[in-house]
Parts: structure tokens; C-alpha cells; sequence
């Protein structure tokens, strides 16, 4: 990813449907209770759990317009794996699947609106198979392979060829290239070989992108609360995601909502038409979509 280089009081329950436990302090698994407290009171005030889960996800992901970017939001201990959230500090991946989690939760009662259950939603959503095991590679760690688990799970549905997605070649790797950079891999040199095969598995799946010269054609059929994934070419000639965010459209067409790394607006912001934006970066191709089910 271009901007991810992608208990209790004393226990978190890393997966509360197995009941999991890993021993990292709350404080470092939940950061902003204000915000997140703001946040749950303007859902209340403005009725979201009313909207459709689109909606739901666009509005949360507007409501946290002007938070900062952070690095490596995810990368919180040397050994240890669980759901985290931040709402002090996000990158592209997380300002999405905290909206999403966020809108998913307030399916549940009021009462139910606690960081305890937004954590579990980031579970479902983060984790192959919607369960987090303690280890680092129960985590998603690529778009495309988060796209295809939440795809098959229901989740998500994948729009990308029904939209007119063409096939590329496809190389999951910037993790094994960059791993000084992630904090768990530079503490435990023996995830790289579990790793690379991981990366091997993503990068033999068909991938497809919505080519970028295709998109304003199609931008009329995208939804708010679209998940969109940024389609980079390397200089080889292959293709991976390398940024996302949500869909968002305004009185002058469809936005590209997102993170914004430090070298350009270094906050979350309703940036330009989506297929503007993505004239921005030459090595950008395309796009993929997802449009949350549930």
C-alpha cells in the first residue's frame, strides 16, 4: 500500500466468538475514546443505524474527515496479534475498515455500542476467516486477498469484473521486499519464509482492475461507502494494490474519500473525483471495487 509500507481491562479477547485470549493492554489495542464517544453520539443524533450500510459506512467515514495520518497503525507489538483500532492517528487501511466496522456495529442494540464490539467487528472484517489467532498471519495483510476472504464469507460483494474489470498480472510482495519496515516481521525473522508463501498464494490468484481511463464511465454505478482499491503497475509490468479508501459522492460526483499520506494532505479527506484522483500518480492503472453487504 502506497501509505502502508501495506481487558478487558488487562485482556483483550483476541477472537470473542472462540474466546481467544492474548495479553495486550487495552490502552494499546483502543486509542481515542473521545473520538470515538463523539462519533457514537452523532450516529445517535442523526439516526445512521437507520441507513443502509453503505450510507452508514460513508457517514462515519465523513464524520472522521480531518484525522490525522499515522504509519503503520497495525504494527503495535513485537510478537502478539489482535484487533486494534485508533482513532487518533489512521492510514488508508484503517480509516476504511474503522467506518465499515463502525457502520456494521450499530446493527446491534445502543447499548452494544462499546469499543469492546467495534473491536469484534474489526476481527470479522481484518482476520482470514474473521478470526484473529495471536499469530501475524491470520491478519489480511494485502487488499486483494482481504477482497477475496470477505467476498467468500458474504461480506463484501466484488464488483470489479461485473463493472468491466480486466484481467492483469498480479504480484503480491512489497511485505517480503520491505519487511524492515514492519515491526512484527523485523522482531521474528522466521515469518518471512511463512511470508513469502503467503504473498505466492495471493499473487497466483486472478486479479482484476477496473482500468483507470474506464472509470468515469462507470463512476455513475458506484455507491457511498464503496470501498475502493487503488491498482498500481510496478516497472516490471505487474499489478497490486497500493492505496484505498470509500466512495463518496457529493453534488459534483462521485469522491474519492481517504487517508491521505503526509506528502499530500497528511489527514483523511473527501479528496478529488474519483477518476481524477486517479490521474494523480502515473503508476496508478485502475481500481478495484467492493461494496459492503453487510
Amino acid at each position: 500500500m502506497r501509505s502502508w509500507k501495506f481487558i478487558i481491562p488487562l485482556i483483550l479477547v483476541c477472537s470473542i466468538a472462540t474466546a481467544v485470549e492474548t495479553r495486550l493492554p487495552f490502552k494499546t489495542v483502543f486509542k481515542g475514546q473521545d473520538q470515538f464517544n463523539r462519533l457514537v453520539s452523532r450516529a445517535k443524533s442523526e439516526n445512521w443505524k437507520a441507513l443502509p450500510i453503505g450510507e452508514r459506512t460513508a457517514a462515519a467515514g465523513q464524520a472522521l474527515v480531518g484525522t490525522r495520518y499515522k504509519h503503520f497503525t497495525l504494527e503495535i507489538d513485537n510478537r502478539i496479534e489482535a484487533p486494534s483500532v485508533n482513532f487518533q492517528g489512521m492510514d488508508c487501511w484503517t480509516f476504511f475498515e474503522i467506518a465499515l466496522a463502525f457502520a456494521r456495529m450499530l446493527d446491534e442494540p445502543e447499548e452494544n455500542w462499546t469499543p469492546e464490539r467495534l473491536l469484534h467487528y474489526i476481527e470479522l472484517d481484518r482476520y482470514r476467516g474473521g478470526e484473529c489467532t495471536g499469530e501475524y498471519l491470520s491478519r489480511l495483510h494485502y487488499l486483494e486477498d482481504w477482497l477475496a476472504d470477505n467476498d467468500r464469507r458474504g461480506l463484501v460483494d466484488d464488483l470489479t469484473r461485473q463493472l468491466g474489470g480486466v484481467s492483469v498480472p498480479h504480484s503480491a510482495r512489497e511485505m517480503s521486499i520491505g519487511w524492515r519496515h514492519y515491526r512484527y516481521l523485523a522482531a521474528n525473522r522466521s515469518l518471512l519464509g511463512p511470508l513469502a508463501r503467503m504473498e505466492e498464494r495471493v499473487s497466483a490468484r486472478p486479479f482484476y482492475q477496473i482500468p483507470k481511463n474506464r472509470v468515469a464511465r462507470i463512476e455513475s454505478k458506484l455507491q457511498n461507502g464503496d470501498i475502493v482499491g487503488i491498482v498500481s503497475r510496478d516497472r516490471g509490468g505487474l499489478y497490486s494494490t497500493s492505496h484505498v479508501g470509500l466512495a463518496l459522492r457529493t453534488s459534483d460526483g462521485l469522491h474519492f474519500m481517504h487517508a491521505s499520506s503526509p506528502g499530500n494532505s497528511g489527514k483523511v479527506v473527501v479528496d478529488a473525483r474519483l477518476s481524477k484522483y486517479l490521474y494523480r500518480y502515473g503508476s496508478d492503472s485502475g481500481i478495484l471495487i467492493a461494496r459492503p453487504l453487510r
